[in-house]
């Protein structure tokens, strides 16, 4: 779907044929804007034909998956990048060609088939430009409400792994104070090993996307797109900034990550030590009557106890007492 949009000062004046895009291109105060959703190869066509694209990155809008970037061509800019999404390892593709007066944005489909919304970027735009807004500074708006969605992402990964932290710690130490079965922290270390997984398959995926755009935002703020007026130049500095805290925010998560898959094995270190501790316990109480029926049942002609009339009996009791006495003294302190 293809639709072009026309701005005068800030404000649309016109939605327009695509046939009339020609006579709107290079017009004094005039900012044109194409806006392709789920592009076809007609839409692709028509907007080659019209602004005279390059076939490279034209070729980089049909094969999806591109690393953020920017590249120059003597006509144009292009852009291409990631918007948010609610799934954090889909997220929707965004191709932008930067002209002198001209933005054609391109709003490809993830595996979800969402796209990157773009209206509130458009109103924002509208609201905000005011007379002598150009190319650059709708290109700002929507580049910055794209780095603004990764805050959302990183937030709820951060919750989530301050709520798997709790979770964890709570679980371990109900299972200390009330020796819950096996059971329980077998189910909660599956769960807490998938969520880990998860949110680390996020951050490196959302590291893969944002951190390239860094270089996307130097290109601007280097002047190296000449259609970008001076005014709006300003404003990328901000979205540079928002860029800088969302990698840092990634990479505390990382390692906040790290930390609590450490602390995670020190507690199941420490469990199977209490475990060791137990069975080695309940072996020492075991041994020393598996050791007294041992002696005496080797058979051996000369053994004076086995003549002895009181024999069986003493055997018992020094197996029961041997075995009582240990019990408790393993159990003060605190061995099983």
């Amino acid at each position: 779907m293809l639709e072009v949009r026309v701005f005068t000062g800030g404000q649309q004046v016109e939605q327009i044929a695509p046939e009339a895009i020609s006579s709107h291109v290079g017009g004094s105060g005039e900012l044109v804007w194409v806006d392709v959703v789920r592009p076809t190869e007609d839409d692709l066509a028509c907007i080659t034909r019209e602004f005279d694209l390059h076939p490279l990155a034209v070729d980089d809008v049909r094969f999806r998956n591109q690393r953020p970037k920017v590249d120059l061509y003597p006509s144009h800019a292009f852009v291409a990048g990631y918007a948010h999404d609610e799934d954090p390892l889909d997220l929707p593709e965004v191709e932008l060609f930067v002209g002198p007066n001209w933005l054609v944005s391109v709003r490809s489909p993830n595996g979800a088939g969402r796209v990157f919304d773009v209206r509130p970027a458009v109103e924002r735009f509208q609201r905000t430009s005011g007379d002598g807004a150009g190319v650059g500074f709708f290109l700002y708006t929507l580049l910055d409400d794209m780095v603004d969605g990764y805050f959302d992402t990183v937030e709820g990964a951060e919750d989530r792994l301050a709520s798997i932290e709790s979770s964890l710690f709570q679980a371990y130490s109900n299972d200390r104070e009330a020796e819950a079965g096996e059971q329980v922290i077998a189910a909660v270390d599956r769960e807490l090993q998938g969520e880990l997984l998860h949110i680390r398959r996020v951050l490196i995926a959302l590291r893969r996307k944002v951190v390239p755009m860094r270089e996307v935002v130097l290109v601007i703020l280097r002047r190296e797109i000449p259609w970008i007026e001076d005014r709006a130049i300003l404003y990328f500095q901000d979205v540079l900034d928002h860029l800088l805290r969302v990698v840092d925010e990634i990479d505390t998560q990382r390692e906040l990550l790290g930390n609590i898959v450490d602390a995670h094995l020190a507690l199941v270190a420490n469990r199977t030590n209490d475990v060791m501790k137990k069975t080695s316990g309940w072996g020492a109480i075991l041994i020393v009557a598996t050791l007294i029926a041992g002696i005496y049942g080797m058979n051996f002609r000369n053994m004076p106890e086995l003549e002895w009339r009181y024999g069986y009996f003493g055997a018992l009791g020094t197996m029961l007492a041997t075995t009582v006495g240990l019990y408790l003294y393993f159990k003060r302190k605190g061995w099983i």
